[in-house]
């Protein structure tokens, strides 16, 4: 019996290797639970666990543990609304196709974008703060912010993103951050919180960032529409083909399953 369990051990960790190595970095878990307590100066990398069809997923950190670092990655589980979102750290072709999808559902959505993309793509980048959506902070270089352990190094990637973006809009840029690779430590979230900033993750994603590699249009509905759930927060790479395909699509078919559509500021405020 005792070798029995010990062969369930090794297999589970095994599954859990080749979930994250499956996951890109980004350690998208199927089956992982969420973590009692968030360990002061433990490193780690977002990550959820789905249960059955429809339903909210656990994170690696409870809603109440980032809570208190003013962090998010699900909204109200009781209400059917979804807060769409877009990584970005380069122009790939494909946003004239999503900005047009979203704009004839009058979706507002937030794209967090990094320094190489303000500043090669000022005029998509206009467009997208035209048609009424936010842009917001993915730092300026898209470093492992967990390796940065001095605040002013911290704050300086933030602030270099922000000060292009000034120049680009003339705006000052809200302060909403996302951890590049979703790579966070309690101490990044605190440093984000003391300056302003609330860090937002996501509670349903998909491998739609390489570019040799585009999931099928099929592939992508069966993770877009079965793990849709109340309160979701959706990330997605406006790099992607499939995405910029399948958009106008996935955006009916989620109006038709009784989604609305929401922004990331309802969050903040309740």
């Amino acid at each position: 019996m005792l070798l029995l369990k010990k062969k369930k051990l090794v297999m589970i960790a095994l599954a859990f290797v080749l979930l994250y190595a499956l996951g890109g970095g980004i350690a998208l878990m199927e089956n992982a639970y969420a973590v009692e307590t968030m360990k002061e100066g433990a490193v780690d990398n977002w990550g959820l666990g789905f249960g059955a069809e429809g339903t909210p997923p656990t994170g690696n950190a409870t809603i109440d543990e980032l809570g208190k670092h003013n962090a998010y990655y699900i909204g109200d589980t009781n209400d059917k609304v979804i807060y769409l979102t877009f990584d970005a750290g380069y122009e790939n072709g494909y946003t004239p196709a999503i900005l047009d999808a979203l704009k004839k559902h009058k979706v507002k959505v937030t794209f967090f974008l990094v320094g190489n993309y303000i500043s090669t793509q000022p005029e998509l980048v206009k467009r997208m703060l035209e048609d009424g959506h936010q842009v917001a902070n993915h730092t300026y270089s898209h470093p492992n912010m967990s390796n940065i352990s001095s605040r002013d190094a911290f704050r300086d990637e933030l602030e270099r993103l922000e000060k292009a973006y000034e120049t680009v809009t003339g705006q000052q840029m809200i302060k909403y951050y996302r951890p590049p690779q979703g790579i966070y430590s309690v101490n990044n979230l605190k440093m984000a919180q003391e300056l302003g900033y609330t860090t937002f993750f996501w509670s349903l994603a998909y491998v739609d960032w390489y570019n040799d590699k585009q999931p099928t249009k099929e592939q992508a509905f069966k993770k877009l529409l079965g793990r849709i759930h109340p309160g979701a927060i959706v990330l997605l790479h406006s790099t992607s083909k499939t995405n910029s395909e399948i958009l106008d699509e996935l955006l009916t078919k989620w109006e038709a399953m009784g989604y609305r559509f929401g922004e990331l500021q309802e969050i903040v405020k309740k």
